[in-house]
């Protein structure tokens, strides 16, 4: 960042402040000092031997919600305290996309290529269109309106499942303050075809990221709730793994991967073709195998909030933390939908 580049972007209504962050600015330069931390051997063939952490662009207040659009090689993310999506794309940099944006959070393509996001503001599912507007996907659940959804994802058979924690309701910040009306904090599948919208776990105390398995037959899902609800800071700070049920149910809840406090929370994640968990922490992206067992971490030099795999073949991860949006060349691809290239 550059000394004198600072603008205010908006207010911080739960503060009574004003928000100044600098513009957003292209670095990608290598990370001074960066090292990987490696704990099993199988962690060296999960990332180049050249790789190096570099950080893409700066000037947010908390970069969350990252997703790889193909068609142009970009990403698009969001600064949720300040209602932004910005972009970035090798050759154009990094620049704002939409604003205000109803604190966005969570971004996922659908099977057409189109982004879904969830939105804090609008507290719904959400299709974003070439104009800059957003059309609704569903935003209510027996009448009563969503709290703040948060991250979604995209199955093979087109259902959207998504975590609903309070995040976007607890104040200001992230979206708008008001009461739960569902009173609890739910993952739900919403089936386009039928119109269904099932609430398919009330098990985990604040759900946040989530993902599947490559063959779709787990649920992943973490409980972020350590990090605070507005009324307990007490709470859980690990990912819980689910066995899917003919594609439309949850059984068998465990604790696949905690985090001790010194890690902070595993905030949104991604998962490798291997089956491998990439989750974030407040230390960085933390390299999780399928059984659960940690294999090294990619040290960030900030509280690392999500993370995506992109790139021609999917083998770039793209993270956002706090303030910037880095990537890394790695050596195995993201996983895709059963069935799809």
């Amino acid at each position: 960042m550059h000394e004198g580049h600072w603008a205010v972007v908006g207010m911080d209504s739960a503060r009574r402040r004003l928000v100044l962050v600098p513009e957003i600015e292209t670095d990608e330069t290598p990370v001074d000092g960066w090292a990987l931390v490696v704990e099993d051997r199988a962690m060296h063939a999960l990332l180049r031997p050249s790789a190096l952490l570099r950080r893409l662009a700066t000037g947010t207040v908390w970069a969350e919600g990252a997703v790889w659009l193909p068609e142009d090689g970009s990403v698009l993310w969001s600064d949720i305290p300040n209602d932004r999506l910005l972009r970035w794309h090798p050759e154009q940099g990094a620049n704002v996309h939409l604003e205000p944006a109803e604190f966005q959070n969570g971004h996922t393509l659908d099977l057409d290529g189109s982004v879904l996001a969830c939105s804090h503001g609008r507290r719904r599912i959400e299709r974003l269109l070439p104009d800059g507007s957003a059309e609704a996907i569903v935003d209510r659940w027996q009448g009563r309106r969503f709290n703040s959804p948060n991250d979604i994802v995209v199955a093979s058979d087109g259902a959207i499942w998504f975590t609903d924690p309070p995040y976007g309701i607890v104040s200001d910040y992230e979206g708008h303050k008001a009461e739960s009306e569902i009173g609890d904090n739910l993952v739900f599948r919403f089936d386009r075809a039928t119109g269904e919208l099932d609430a398919v776990t009330d098990w985990v105390e604040a759900p946040n990221g989530l993902a599947f398995s490559p063959d779709e037959s787990i649920l992943y899902v973490s409980d972020t709730s350590a990090a605070g609800l507005g009324t307990d800071a007490a709470g859980n700070r690990h990912i819980v793994a689910f066995d899917v049920v003919d594609g439309r149910r949850l059984a068998n809840a465990r604790v696949f991967y905690a985090l001790d406090a010194t890690d902070g929370v595993p905030d949104g994640f991604r998962v490798d073709a291997l089956g491998n968990v990439w989750t974030s922490a407040w230390d960085g992206i933390h390299v999780v195998t399928a059984d659960g067992r940690r294999l090294g971490r990619i040290p960030v030099p900030e509280r690392t909030s999500n993370c995506v795999f992109g790139g021609r073949d999917r083998d770039r991860l793209f993270i956002t933390a706090s303030t910037s949006l880095y990537e890394i060349d790695v050596a195995v691809s993201g996983a895709v939908r059963p069935g799809r290239r």
